[in-house]
């Protein structure tokens, strides 16, 4: 185990200089002190919120929170649904393992979620929570308010939805504050979906709602690090909360909450169709190529030769390495929540507690070539008159948000398990 984490250690120097490589200019990029300053942000909080017991138990207990907000929206499902979304079968059901509905039973929690998070916006709780998080991001890592407050609301509204509380200033930010809010966008996942993450891994690793939420948090460092090495320049514009959203009362809150999430809901199931349909074509077309080690070639395994190496830098062992890639390759490829729920599948024994555990961390960002399209069709609407630019970056941020995803699972393969 000692070796593992040294492999890990060696790693997260590996992608910090990698990030410093991949810089636009490496001598305004290289900044030991910022350096220094970020990766002790990221291992002082995973040592604090994943060694500390009370801490860490704090963490464990947020399954209650999953389990009391899954059997809340089954209670919604099932009365809509029948017994597709939960309820009481009106026949007998021999194989109760084919009965589950990804989109009538674990989806809708993105509904329940969204409206729930507009509702604590209404209700001024996010609000405090993401200008607390924006005060300690400006002054560990010397960034403007305009950016720091955009990175710090990304855990909780999202890549998008961040940037509109910012967005009189958007068309006043540097190239390289433009590229931190993308990178931290691709780097972490939104509030509105952990939970529903968190379901669908809770049984392969306990405790996933609060694993999630960490690794959002000690994602924003290295984003920031990462963004800073790849694009340095000036990030100094200040700002305040716009709040672009405004709510005239928590009824419609709840409205609006639930319309939003409703277009994220249809969205994944539409993508989730189309990108296993098209995972599966590709099988087909390939199934005639000769067979390698005994097996046949897919694109599952592809994906695994390729980000090989990558996963080995997180501390995943050599014999792992191919099943955790072929994870990370979904994840880039498609998107987070197939890579999760690919995860959840996988057969005991494929993955140790500990390598499914730095799987968890490192994917648990937006980081796809989908998303890459959302966010620029999104604030290309936003300021247009920067969308040579918002492209051009956004495609870069892909490469910073799967760096900064990858040093979190490097940091927690540094720990004892």
């Amino acid at each position: 185990m000692p070796w593992l984490q040294l492999q890990s250690a060696f790693g997260l120097v590996v992608l910090v200089a990698l990030a410093w490589a991949l810089s636009e200019d490496r001598r305004a990029a290289l900044s030991f002190r910022l350096i220094v300053i970020a990766l002790s942000l990221q291992i002082g909080l995973a040592l604090l919120l994943l060694e500390v017991p009370p801490a860490r138990d704090a963490l464990y207990s947020l399954n209650v929170v999953v389990d009391a907000l899954s059997r809340a929206t089954q209670a919604g499902t099932s009365f809509v649904f029948g017994y597709v979304g939960g309820g009481d079968s009106p026949f007998e059901v021999t194989k109760q393992q084919n009965l589950g509905s990804l989109a009538f039973q674990a989806l809708p929690l993105v509904l329940v979620m969204s409206a729930l998070s507009a509702l604590l916006w209404h209700w001024r709780v996010l609000p405090i929570i993401v200008k607390g998080f924006a005060y300690a991001l400006q002054k560990t890592l010397a960034i403007g308010g305009a950016v720091g407050l955009g990175s710090a609301a990304t855990i909780f509204l999202g890549m998008i939805e961040a940037p509109l509380l910012i967005r009189p200033y958007l068309a006043k930010l540097t190239r390289a504050e433009l590229f931190m809010l993308f990178s931290v966008g691709l780097s972490t996942v939104a509030g509105t979906v952990m939970v529903l993450y968190a379901s669908v891994l809770e049984p392969a690793v306990p405790g996933s709602l609060g694993h999630i939420l960490v690794a959002s948090v000690i994602s924003l460092p290295a984003a920031i690090l990462t963004a800073r090495l790849m694009v340095p320049g000036e990030s100094t514009t200040p700002a305040e909360a716009h709040m672009a959203v405004e709510y005239r009362s928590s009824m419609d809150a709840i409205a609006k909450g639930t319309e939003d999430g409703l277009k994220l809901y249809l969205g994944i199931v539409a993508m989730l169709i189309v990108m296993v349909a098209l995972v599966a074509f590709a099988n087909i077309i390939i199934s005639g190529l000769p067979a390698v080690s005994g097996a046949p070639i897919t694109v599952e395994r592809i994906f695994g030769w390729v980000f090989w190496p990558l996963v080995w830098l997180y501390g995943i062992p050599a014999s792992e390495a191919a099943d955790a890639g072929a994870l990370l390759g979904t994840k880039t490829i498609l998107n987070e929540f197939i890579a999760y729920l690919k995860l959840a599948a996988l057969p005991d024994g494929v993955l140790s507690p500990r390598s499914r555990l730095i799987m968890l961390y490192a994917m648990c960002g937006f980081a796809n070539f989908g998303s890459v399209g959302i966010m620029i069709a999104g604030i290309s609407g936003m300021i247009p008159e920067r969308r040579h630019e918002v492209v051009e970056l956004s495609l870069k941020a892909l490469v910073a948000g799967t760096i900064a995803s990858g040093m979190t699972g490097a940091v927690v393969g540094m720990l004892p398990f």
